[in-house]
């Protein structure tokens, strides 16, 4: 929904005019009610009823085509200040080097447009946004970086636990084979000498014995 509204021939001129009015330009209308409340211009006070009623003519505008509207919603869209007329008075003022200049009364015409639109987004919004989505995309790279070497820890890990769990039996079985291996002949060493020493025991005990009897 948009109204407009117009404030013509207000006394003053339009350049002082113009610093009060660039002050409420593209801000919300309450934000605009509350900056002109608490400026120290003689144009505030005008400009301020001059939103006033281009708030209330966006209202009736809402009601008159069944539309259903928050004032709070709305925001200047546009307001600018045009030159009025300018009337000469017969009173004079000084001059330098004798000089004289004739004192004038200036006018201006205020227009103010209010919207209920989306705002469109200022261009600090947009480098703010711009801001934030690449330190986003920075550090979901650094996240990525500190993830990798994680991962790649992991991965050492988990290879150096299966390389241990595959060694330790690999040692078993070689020291078991190693040791049948070498006590086998130990074994078939031992057997030969243990009947070598049974026989000769027997043959001492056979040439003692005999030499017993040939005593006797």
């Amino acid at each position: 929904m948009e109204a407009v509204a117009k404030t013509k021939y207000l006394k003053g001129s339009p350049r002082k005019t113009r610093l009060v009015i660039d002050m409420i330009r593209g801000e919300n209308v309450s934000r605009a009610l509350a900056i002109l409340k608490f400026t120290d211009k003689r144009a505030a006070d005008p400009i301020a009823q001059c939103l006033s009623s281009a708030i209330a003519n966006a209202t009736y505008k809402a009601e008159q085509q069944n539309i259903a509207i928050d004032p709070d919603d709305l925001w200047v869209k546009t307001c600018f200040v045009d030159m009025g007329p300018t009337k000469g008075r017969k009173r004079m003022r000084p001059a330098p080097q004798g000089r004289a200049y004739r004192e004038q009364r200036h006018y201006c015409h205020i227009t103010i447009h209010v919207t209920s639109e989306e705002q469109p987004k200022t261009e600090k919004e947009l480098r703010a946004e711009a801001a934030k989505a690449k330190k986003a995309a920075e550090g979901g790279k650094a996240k990525s970086k500190k993830a990798k070497p994680a991962v790649k820890k992991a991965e050492k890990a988990k290879v150096e636990e299966v390389e241990t769990v595959v060694e330790t039996p690999v040692e078993t079985v070689v020291e078991t084979a190693a040791a049948e291996v070498v006590e086998t002949p130990v074994a078939e060493a031992a057997a030969p000498a243990a009947e070598e020493n049974v026989a000769e025991t027997t043959a001492e005990n056979t040439e003692e014995t005999s030499e017993e009897t040939a005593k006797e």
